[in-house]
């Protein structure tokens, strides 16, 4: 139940805060182009929350978070009086429309960069890109690749942690090219390189970590069997185990890693075990019987329902690196950041239209709900790069050429300004038209995504 409840406030904060981002995008910049804003309202449906400003602007959140609307005097299908029409949006000049539908979109975009200077300011703690093992048979190991090594660099962009090995795989999506690793060896000081040639790079195959189809696992220190959490009314709360317990030994088999308590667990579904355990300064015995529960993949397994203490784990030192700046150096950083992930949407979407991605990683909103849940129970860090990326989708997204969406409307705009005249209601109507339909079929295929994915 807490976890439902986490998803859902996390959803909720998370599209809230990013609507609001958008719309007050096209709100101030209305304001500023002396546009008379009737409503500004986040979300849809019947009102929860309403007021009125000096400027006589009704300010609404509603009952469906799903989006939200700035209403501005003069928008199409509304009359003006006519001693008003200095404050109708109709009524002025195209580059000042352009300035206040591209604000939204524009406004996110920032929202990105501020949410990541703030990461590089406060600090982002990350893993080193150090190899902990090659599987056998991949690319990886065809390559040359050995444990231990780290990677400093993929076809010449540094690489300061995973994620960024990650973002130039990702990027690489559907190619069919050749990828350069630069790599330290353990030990030394100089530089080796490792060459990769990529088939078609992931296709049908976008939704699994690109790392382990690469065949490349991260080295993580070996984790202790120190229990961390225990889920209410499972085996391990049942049977007397408590968070802290370190465990020492089954059936008189001495126990040294958090991997080799787990696979004891899943090989013994429903079969008491003797459990000997540190408590603070004491040693106990204790008879635990895993429940029986069936996996997709491996069958019939024991589970207990607990979790490692990550508090116990112990990083050798260089292997969790702070990337933290000044408020000035964090700013190109975050620049950087906020662009590296601009062009791999950009690509993505380009790539999808084109074939090389399917259709099938279209996500809607259940996959974003899940994905803000899972973020921010790691953690405010992994859930503020999260609404970062998020804030990015969004705002690229809007800018598409296609009707009904700010891109479209951005789309007749530039139509208008280069022939001196409003692109015709008529072709407009049927933009639109054409526009919604497209829109209400990807929303269709997102959810049929969404679905299926759970």
């Amino acid at each position: 139940m807490f976890s439902l409840m986490q998803t859902v406030l996390a959803f909720v904060v998370t599209l809230g805060v990013l609507i609001f981002v958008h719309e007050f995008g096209h709100f101030w910049v209305a304001r500023r182009c002396g546009v008379r804003v009737l409503r500004f309202s986040i979300g849809f449906g019947q009102p929860l929350l309403k007021w009125k400003d000096r400027h006589d602007t009704e300010f609404v959140i509603a009952a469906l978070p799903l989006g939200g609307y700035v209403k501005m005097m003069g928008e199409p299908g509304s009359e003006v009086p006519e001693h008003q029409k200095a404050l109708s949006f109709a009524h002025k000049t195209v580059f000042q429309r352009f300035a206040i539908v591209a604000a939204g979109p524009l406004v996110n975009l920032l929202f990105a960069v501020f949410l990541y200077w703030m990461l590089f300011l406060s600090g982002i703690t990350s893993l080193a890109p150090v190899v902990g093992n090659v599987i056998p048979g991949s690319l990886a190991e065809k390559a040359g690749f050995q444990k231990m090594e780290e990677v400093i660099a993929v076809d010449g962009s540094a690489t300061e942690s995973w994620d960024d090995i990650v973002l130039e795989l990702v990027a690489r999506l559907g190619e069919s090219t050749e990828v350069r690793f630069s790599i330290k060896p353990e030990g030394s000081t100089g530089t080796d390189e490792r060459v990769i040639l990529l088939d078609n790079w992931m296709a049908g195959q976008e939704k699994e970590n690109p790392l382990k189809l690469l065949g490349l696992e991260p080295f993580f220190p070996t984790a202790p069997p120190v229990l961390g959490e225990l889920e209410k009314g499972m085996a391990a709360e049942r049977q007397g185990l408590q968070v802290g317990d370190r465990i020492l030994a089954v059936n008189d088999v001495e126990l040294l890693s958090w991997d080799e308590w787990v696979s004891l667990i899943r090989q013994n579904p429903m079969v008491a075990m003797n459990v000997k355990v540190a408590r603070g300064e004491q040693e106990l015995t204790l008879a635990v019987t895993p429940d029986a529960v069936v996996d997709e993949k491996l069958g019939r397994i024991g589970r207990i329902g607990a979790k490692p203490d990550p508090a116990s784990v112990k990083y050798p030192d260089g292997m969790l690196r702070e990337l933290q700046y000044g408020p000035l150096d964090a700013i190109p950083k975050a620049l950087d950041y906020t662009w590296s992930r601009i062009a791999l949407t950009v690509s993505a979407i380009g790539k999808m239209a084109m074939g090389k991605i399917s259709l099938d990683n279209i996500s809607g909103p259940i996959t974003i709900a899940k994905v803000a849940g899972d973020s921010a129970s790691y953690g405010l860090e992994p859930f503020l790069t999260f609404v970062a990326y998020l804030s990015i989708s969004l705002g690229v997204l809007n800018l598409l050429p296609i009707p009904v969406l700010d891109g479209g409307h951005l789309m007749y705009y530039l139509v208008e300004m280069v022939k001196g005249s409003p692109v015709s209601e008529k072709a407009q109507a049927f933009g639109n038209s054409l526009g919604l339909g497209l829109l209400v079929m990807f929303m269709g295929l997102a959810f049929y995504n969404d679905l299926m994915g759970l």
